[in-house]
């Protein structure tokens, strides 16, 4: 079987002007996967990201952590995460937002959680995409990459909102699901599917794994 690994980009620019970028935190994270890839013996014939430049950029830092010259990946919208800037500024617009709610990061995500869920059930109005838009096309990316020819180890750079709705609908869980595995995922963890396409066969194997985080590099362990 084949196996498809979905990373998390590393940890991006929260609180600045321009959040779709990593932090040099989240540089550092992405060689230390490819590192810890490469000691593991795990090396892709296949890359994916959305078209984010954090997952571009995540990308990039695995494949110089493997040792591997610059790689151009499939590309695909899919794999990118919702707007959540744009969803909870259309769930406050018609109301004071809560201070900080896109600086500081408890306020943020206590509010998002419950915004997710208010977009799950189309409780907000003129979201950035509807609920069942992100989901499909999040399914679709996890599709379209399984079919890919002779595609052994797939490597695709995605966001933690697009994993935990893959996951979550390999595993059938609630929607509500889909925000609580959100708010585990680790930057540049990594989430392992295992696949037969032919078959039409896929497992979560594993899930929010960052092997390169030990005692020695708790520095690199980052949820935002």
């Amino acid at each position: 079987m084949a196996q498809l690994i979905l990373v998390r980009h590393g940890q991006a620019s929260f609180g600045q002007a321009n959040y779709d970028k990593l932090s040099d935190l989240g540089h550092d994270q992405a060689m230390a996967l490819g590192q810890t890839l490469l000691a593991r013996g795990i090396s892709p014939n296949v890359w994916a990201c959305g078209t984010m430049v954090r997952q571009a950029e995540t990308l990039r830092g695995i494949q110089r952590g493997l040792g591997f010259a610059a790689q151009d990946p499939i590309v695909h919208a899919g794999l990118n995460e919702y707007d959540f800037t744009g969803l909870l500024n259309a769930r406050f617009a018609n109301e004071a937002p809560p201070e900080g709610i896109h600086t500081d990061r408890k306020v943020h995500f206590q509010n998002l959680r419950s915004t997710v869920a208010a977009w799950q059930d189309d409780d907000i109005t003129d979201p950035p995409e509807t609920w069942a838009t992100f989901a499909q096309r999040t399914v679709q990316a996890c599709r379209d990459l399984m079919e890919v020819k002779d595609a052994k180890t797939i490597l695709a750079v995605s966001s933690g909102g697009a994993i935990s709705q893959i996951v979550s609908t390999i595993l059938e869980t609630s929607k509500r699901q889909q925000i609580e595995l959100q708010l585990q995922i680790k930057n540049a963890s990594m989430t392992t599917v295992v696949f037969s396409a032919t078959k039409g066969a896929r497992f979560v194997s594993t899930f929010n794994e960052t092997p390169f985080v030990t005692h020695k590099t708790e520095h690199l362990l980052s949820y935002s």
